[in-house]
């Protein structure tokens, strides 16, 4: 009976534990996608810097001054 009696408890335990509060934990879309960026550039570098190049171009050629 005794074995009874503490796993409810357990579960009681591990279901309060195991919930997340958004104030517990404060997501940060921004912050975590230029990490994410700078991680990627790091490994690839060749890659990055082809994308750079590749918005630029589109960017500079669609915002010419007329």
């Amino acid at each position: 009976m005794a074995t009874a009696q503490t796993s409810p408890m357990k579960a009681t335990g591990n279901r309060s534990s195991n919930s997340m509060s958004p104030s517990a934990e404060q997501l940060k879309p921004a912050d975590d996608f230029v990490d994410y960026l700078k991680t990627y550039a790091r490994e690839k570098p060749d890659v990055a810097a082809l994308w750079c190049f590749g918005i630029g171009f589109v960017l500079g050629w669609k915002l010419i001054p007329w």
